[in-house]
């Protein structure tokens, strides 16, 4: 008898999300954007699963695409609403690996009769694909739709780590409504709080009011300004490898690469980082959804931008399928320990590299001090912080999380 109430109840379950679904999802028309019947068997656009006549299930997906036609909280960007389809047109073309593909575009989001409607309709459908263990690929729509996703883990009660790329830092205060501008300080001050640690990516000095800088270095927040990747987005990996959810506005890519986005500058990321940073995002085993946004087809070159985003799609998903379980631990051969004497203060650092895939880690102290303080955490970090350390110089990274373990 307790089997079949236990069936009935996940029968009633799986109905129930499949009207939510339904309800704020709708439908794609493939032949707007892509001629199926012409393409290789190898292309994504044959690989996939997409919801043309409503969703069945979506038992053993990993992936989902979801499109939002929403830019009305977009300041200088209109038009970006329309950018999932025109995205879709590209990434359907592009060709899949050595992996098996398992992939759901679930279609767009209906526009909803306020801003307010379409972020509780994104905020469901990210924390119900979570609930299932589905990385949400979101695909904007203005960047304000980041609150929206970062709703999905407000709804599971879940403390995370938040990324953002952008050339602008978007906390503005004493505003009334939600827009691009300012939902990083709706973010930020909700009630309650599961925002445990926030990394800003690429945003550009001149951009950034300086009381904003100090406020997010009082948090112990992680800010790295553009200039800090010019040599490479390999200090990035750690950053991403910690993070749940990652937030991409286009904008902070120059406009020579991306000028698809009203907001554009001639400074910003190149193309491959862009695409660098997706990877390392998909690789990160932390990692639980990804959204990209701003883009706008209205405005862009020869569809640069699009085929941009489709490329960044393409490269967080083929860094999701290498995606390898490490994590550093006493006699596994598979991890090489160093230990850092710092002669001066008689104290000693751990650091932990793979020998598989050359990644770092570091411990760092939890709790107070002497006979209060707990086991250390082991956190990821870089090469350079190693090097750091062996100049017997705490590493920021270090000292950051060392203030929010404390």
């Amino acid at each position: 008898m307790y089997n079949n109430f236990e069936a009935n109840d996940r029968i009633i379950f799986i109905a129930h999300r499949k009207i939510m679904f339904e309800e704020f999802l709708t439908p794609l028309n493939l032949s707007s954007f892509i001629d199926v019947k012409n393409l290789h068997e190898t292309q994504w656009g044959k690989q996939i699963r997409f919801n043309t006549e409503g969703i069945e299930d979506l038992i053993g997906i990993d992936l989902a695409i979801i499109g939002v036609m929403e830019d009305r909280g977009s300041l200088r960007n209109s038009g970006c609403a329309d950018a999932p389809d025109a995205v879709r047109h590209h990434l359907y073309k592009l060709y899949k690996q050595q992996y098996d593909l398992n992939v759901a575009d679930l279609g767009n989001i209906i526009r909803g009769v306020t801003m307010r409607d379409t972020y509780v309709a994104l905020s469901k459908l990210v924390a119900e694909l979570l609930r299932m263990k589905i990385v949400p690929i979101i695909i904007g729509g203005s960047h304000d739709l980041t609150y929206a996703q970062y709703g999905g883990y407000q709804e599971l009660e879940e403390i995370i780590n938040v990324a953002v790329v952008d050339s602008y830092i978007d906390i503005r205060e004493n505003e009334p409504e939600i827009n691009s501008d300012n939902y990083l300080m709706r973010l930020m001050m909700h009630q309650p709080n599961y925002l445990f640690n926030y990394s800003h990516i690429a945003y550009q000095t001149h951009f950034a009011p300086p009381h904003t800088l100090e406020t997010l270095d009082k948090l112990h927040f992680d800010l790295y300004r553009l200039g800090k990747l010019f040599d490479g987005t390999v200090e990035m990996e750690p950053v991403l490898r910690a993070t749940n959810m990652l937030s991409f506005d286009i904008s902070a890519v120059r406009y020579s690469d991306a000028p698809g986005n009203r907001n554009a500058t001639p400074n910003g990321l190149r193309g491959e980082d862009a695409c660098q940073i997706a990877r390392y995002a998909g690789l990160s085993e932390q990692m639980t959804s990804f959204g990209l946004y701003e883009i706008n087809p209205m405005v862009d070159d020869r569809e640069q931008t699009v085929q941009l985003a489709a490329q960044m799609v393409w490269y967080f998903a083929d860094g999701f399928y290498s995606r390898r379980k490490e994590q550093p631990r006493d006699n596994d051969e598979s991890f090489t320990k160093y230990i850092i004497h710092f002669r001066q203060n008689h104290y000693e650092m751990t650091f932990w590299k793979s020998v598989k895939s050359d990644m770092w880690w570091m411990e760092v102290p939890v709790g107070g001090r002497g006979r209060m303080r707990r086991k250390n955490k082991v956190l990821p970090c870089s090469y350079e912080d190693y090097q750091s350390a062996c100049k017997e110089e705490l590493p920021e990274r270090w000292l950051k999380a060392y203030h929010k373990l404390s």
